[in-house]
């Protein structure tokens, strides 16, 4: 399924990765999921369950509580499920509910630490690991992060 994420042509249809912003409930994210699944057009399920904010107490997401949400919907449509990680537990959780792609997010691509962390954590796991754009335009930190993760034996 993602040799296609990567493996794409001029002429191909956008590889669609969709879902809701943020998993709240088990309910919101299997009809969102089941909903997009029946298009056709996407691809891959998304959701997300960390979501890091700039001051606390806002809704910082429902946590690795999501991730079976997740994984019942990806039984349901046959769909592959991608999920962001910010640390090395959010890996180690996604990778125990079989999670099938990961992304590190803009505010984490900017801290080479963190990325670092991540890498470390995904070291000899064979899952595609996509990188957003730093929130910053600094093109030095967007490609450190991937040389990172280079390093780390992932592609």
């Amino acid at each position: 399924m993602f040799n296609d994420l990567f493996n794409r042509k001029p002429e191909d249809k956008p590889f669609l990765i969709s879902g809701p912003c943020s998993a709240e409930t088990e309910e919101q994210v299997l009809e969102t999921c089941q909903r997009l699944a029946a298009t056709g057009k996407v691809q891959a399920l998304r959701a997300g369950i960390w979501k890091p904010r700039t001051k606390p107490g806002g809704f910082e997401g429902v946590g690795a509580k999501g991730l079976p949400w997740l994984k019942k919907a990806s039984e349901l449509t046959g769909l592959p499920v991608a999920v962001e990680v910010a640390t090395a537990k959010h890996v180690e959780d996604c990778l125990a509910f079989g999670v099938d792609l990961v992304w590190v997010g803009a505010r984490t691509t900017g801290n080479p630490f963190s990325v670092q962390e991540i890498a470390n954590a995904l070291r000899g796991v064979d899952i595609p690991v996509l990188v957003k754009n730093p929130i910053h335009p600094e093109l030095e930190l967007w490609v450190g992060a991937i040389e990172r993760l280079q390093k780390a034996g992932l592609k």
